[in-house]
């Protein structure tokens, strides 16, 4: 079985798009917490390539960008 690091950096080179297993490894979250977040609101874009999601690395960096935050009273 391949290592989810190895095929994300891969698809980071080669593609652009990672699926939801491979966009969960790269954000730091379970994939289930990806679906719930599409289903509810809140996660990063995802775009659907015919029956299947697909998240692009700007998208899920901007995302990860726009919730810095400098202390936990910001919250």
């Amino acid at each position: 079985m391949e290592d989810e690091n190895d095929r994300a950096a891969r698809a980071r080179k080669g593609s652009p798009f990672l699926s939801t297993a491979q966009a969960a490894h790269y954000v730091g979250l379970s994939r289930r917490t990806l679906e719930k977040m599409r289903t509810v609101g809140g996660g990063p874009t995802y775009r659907k390539h015919g029956r299947y999601v697909r998240y692009h690395i700007d998208d899920l960096d901007s995302w990860s960008v726009a919730r810095t935050k400098r202390s936990t009273s910001n919250a």
